[in-house]
């Protein structure tokens, strides 16, 4: 009887198979999906999608509380009647304000960005605007018993808040300022009332809503202007075009300026939006300019990895101890002990640490003023002690109880038994977990950017906003967590080897 034939050839032609037809699968949905312009796609749907970012607030674009799921705001309220010039239906879609522009330039979940996107140089060499639909004014802020912030000039070396890759963020960074990226348009001022920053600089539109409500702070001065208009994807003039016909005519027939009036946004210099013209929008977008990764931004980097790596220890430090702490007080502590671990335990594990971060830095700044750093390396030490308890536990009892009883026996304390008996080889079987913990700590560091901490990961987001691509400063900062996580699990190896021979 002859042997069958070998499988490998035919698990080889099985496999080139499926790769040709997942291949030619690609290339018809990328082929499908550049079929057409930006317009007709639009008409075919039926439905305008632009993105924005609910988090903004009021007046922009915001969850409707009477109508939830719903939004409501003077650009909703745009974007409907853009959508009705267009004869289609307009539709949010919620994306993050600061990747709003990469995301539209990937393609595939929105067709424009309309959500105070302001027109900056940088934003022009990457996308296409349409005519601007709304003036603004950087209005700058500072604590009323400040005198000292007066303008510009004055903010040189000195922390001033503001969103990240705005108008504002640009002029800031020219200015010599120290300049803080946020998030959200609340948060900046919260820190400046509670001395945690030296002055906020944003649009106007934001600072009379979230700004002077606080009767501790005041406007200094306007320092610039600037414009929002809509953001195209590149390549997708004709329905650019057809949005800046759409704006025209709802501008010229009185409809544009009466939404700013619904919303009390509406002043005398919004009239320039009736009267714009075409030959205005090119100079405004005369201006553009692009940045690459060159070693100053490789520098920053190296500075935002010190920024992770001393967080990071710091917090395991912190955790270390306590969590030690919790495990004994679990196992050996009284009942009352127990029970307290035991919720804290529960507590911290079962709640997402971002919003940790948040309740310690914002919800208790009234009563507890911790600093950026401060906050973040006690945030994620409270946080990560939960998770070395449980490590430090199941340590403890891989340790053979005979092992107390004979200590016990001997005539030692409990603490000395604790101390001399079980711990050290509780601390062999909860090494590789604390390694491992740490490991994750260090990836989990990069969620203190919510309290505007310049860590890795926001540092790499805001160059790659900068030079307009993902690829490399992904791979820089990826290379650089790898360089800070692997010399770790290579010492906590050599470790466990010594520990085994001894």
């Amino acid at each position: 009887m002859t042997d069958p034939p070998p499988l490998r050839p035919r698990c080889a032609s099985l496999f080139s198979r499926a790769c040709l037809a997942t291949g030619v699968l690609v290339w018809l949905t990328a082929c499908g999906q550049k079929e057409g312009s930006g317009l007709e796609r639009v008409q075919r749907a039926g439905v305008l999608r632009w993105g924005a970012d609910a988090q903004g607030g009021e007046p922009y674009a915001m969850e409707d509380p009477e109508h939830p799921g719903q939004y409501r705001g003077f650009e909703v309220e745009l974007a409907d009647a853009l959508g009705r010039e267009l004869g289609v239906r307009a539709e949010l879609v919620q994306n993050d304000w600061s990747s709003l522009i990469p995301t539209l330039e990937r393609g595939g979940s929105f067709d424009v960005a309309m959500n105070g996107m302001e027109i900056t140089p940088t934003r022009a060499g990457r996308v296409l605007f349409t005519r601007p639909y709304y003036l603004f004014h950087l209005q700058l802020m500072a604590r009323r018993d400040d005198t000292t912030v007066t303008g510009l000039e004055s903010l040189r070396g000195r922390r001033v808040g503001t969103l990240s890759n705005s108008q504002a963020w640009e002029l800031l960074r020219g200015s010599g300022a120290q300049a803080i990226p946020y998030e959200g348009v609340q948060e900046p001022y919260i820190d400046l009332e509670q001395g945690r920053l030296d002055a906020v600089l944003m649009d106007d539109i934001i600072a009379q809503r979230y700004g002077l409500q606080r009767p501790g702070l005041r406007v200094v001065r306007d320092v610039a202007e600037g414009y929002y208009a809509i953001a195209v994807r590149p390549g997708e003039e004709d329905l650019r075009q057809a949005l800046d016909e759409a704006l025209g005519r709802v501008a010229r027939s009185g409809e544009l300026r009466e939404i700013f009036r619904r919303w009390g946004i509406d002043t005398a210099a919004e009239q320039r939006m009736v009267e714009w013209t075409e030959a205005q929008t090119r100079e405004v977008l005369s201006h553009t300019s692009t940045s690459r990764l060159d070693w100053n931004q490789v520098l920053l980097f190296l500075q935002a990895s010190l920024v992770t790596l001393g967080v990071s220890v710091g917090a395991m430090v912190l955790a270390i101890p306590l969590g030690m702490a919790l495990a004994l007080g679990r196992l050996y502590g009284p009942k009352w002990m127990g029970v307290f671990t035991t919720t804290y335990v529960e507590l911290l594990r079962g709640t997402p640490v971002l919003l940790q971060l948040y309740v310690l830095y914002y919800g208790l700044a009234g009563v507890l003023r911790l600093g950026p750093l401060s906050a973040a390396i006690l945030g994620l030490g409270l946080n990560y002690a939960a998770y070395e308890a449980e490590v430090y536990r199941a340590g403890l009892l891989a340790v053979p109880r005979g092992q107390m009883e004979a200590a016990l026996a001997l005539g030692m304390p409990t603490r000395l038994a604790l101390r001399r008996v079980v711990l050290p080889q509780a601390f062999r079987v909860a090494l590789p977990g604390t390694t491992n913990d740490f490991i994750a700590l260090l990836k989990d560091s990069s969620l203190v950017s919510v309290i505007s901490v310049v860590e890795l990961t926001k540092r790499m987001t805001i160059t790659a906003v900068d030079v307009r691509s993902w690829l490399l400063p992904g791979a820089l900062c990826a290379v650089l967590y790898l360089a800070m996580s692997y010399p770790l699990s290579r010492l906590a190896r050599m470790l466990e080897a010594k520990l085994e021979r001894a």
